[in-house]
């Protein structure tokens, strides 16, 4: 079974449309999208058609929570509390549903293996677990959930690793990379071998960075989608 997995969407259209022709391109069996699909890019009404569209499951990240519910002491810092209130207000009723009613995990068995996947830390999608942290800190978590597959994101950072039997990995992020180049990041997983793969997909930075400005979205984003950093600044 060979799983494409995306995460950190982060209203960017551009990104989406190259990582899904990827894919495509790969033949895999199943997408499936690890949340933060909307906040910081210009597109979140595009991106949740474009999910509905080709019928992909996805799970909440903190993004979609803090779009969804406007809740008190979840707000970003910086550039990206600048970015919250417009998201929102770009989004209908129907597509502000549709972040409410996400599940906050993916559970799903492949033969004899497993597969459970979060947003962040299990139940807290707010927060980010440190991947190259001891293997002994995650054989509970992996017991926990009796899972030999645990898809973490929203580090946007690509990252696998082999923990005795089973497996933890990060997407990395589609719309916001930050492993210091410009592009998508997608990975593409068979559940059988544990094989991880992960691909680095360019897109058209163009009507991207046209539609920040035209929006008057923070100019430091820029800066993010030409390199894969964010700014000390930002």
């Amino acid at each position: 079974m060979r799983l494409g997995v995306l995460s950190d969407l982060h209203a960017n259209l551009p990104a989406l449309e190259a990582a899904l022709e990827a894919l495509r391109g790969e033949g895999v069996d199943e997408v499936l999208v690890l949340g933060d699909l909307v906040g910081y890019g210009p597109h979140p009404r595009q991106v949740l058609q474009r999910l509905w569209k080709e019928g992909l499951p996805a799970i909440a990240g903190a993004w979609d929570l803090r779009v969804a519910y406007p809740l008190p002491g979840t707000l970003p810092e910086g550039v990206g509390r600048a970015t919250l209130a417009w998201t929102r207000a770009q989004l209908s009723e129907k597509e502000l549903n549709y972040l409410r009613a996400l599940r906050l995990s993916h559970r799903r068995t492949y033969g004899e293996r497993r597969l459970v996947a979060f947003h962040g830390k299990p139940g807290r999608p707010e927060e980010s677990l440190d991947l190259l942290g001891p293997a002994k800190d995650f054989f509970p978590l992996l017991e926990r959930y009796g899972a030999q597959i645990l898809l973490l994101g929203g580090r946007h950072l690509p990252l696998a690793r082999r923990v005795g039997t089973g497996m933890l990995a990060d997407p990395g992020s589609v719309g916001l990379s930050l492993s210091g180049e410009h592009g998508a990041d997608v990975l593409v997983l068979d559940t059988d071998t544990l094989e991880a793969r992960f691909l680095k997909v360019p897109y058209d930075l163009g009507p991207l960075l046209f539609d920040l400005r035209a929006w008057g979205l923070p100019p430091v984003l820029e800066k993010v989608y030409r390199t894969g950093r964010f700014p000390k600044e930002g």
